[in-house]
């Protein structure tokens, strides 16, 4: 059972310090500070302000995590 919830449009609105982001989703405006997946330090996937991405977070209200640059 998957106990994660995924957004699929959010836009990146500030870079901060240690790989975090402010990322705002596109559907009801909610701005949450986000970390970059696993996979996405691995391949050294560069994500900047003003992109679009894709969320996955725990249905508990953690922190959710970059997965995905559209």
């Amino acid at each position: 059972m998957d106990d994660t919830i995924e957004i699929k449009d959010a836009r990146v609105i500030e870079a901060l310090p240690a790989a975090l982001f402010k990322v705002e989703t596109l559907t009801d405006k909610k701005t949450y500070i986000a970390y970059l997946g696993g996979r996405m330090k691995v391949n050294k996937i560069r994500v900047l302000v003003g992109d679009r991405v894709s969320l996955e977070m725990d249905e508990y209200g953690g922190k959710p995590r970059i997965i995905k640059r559209l």
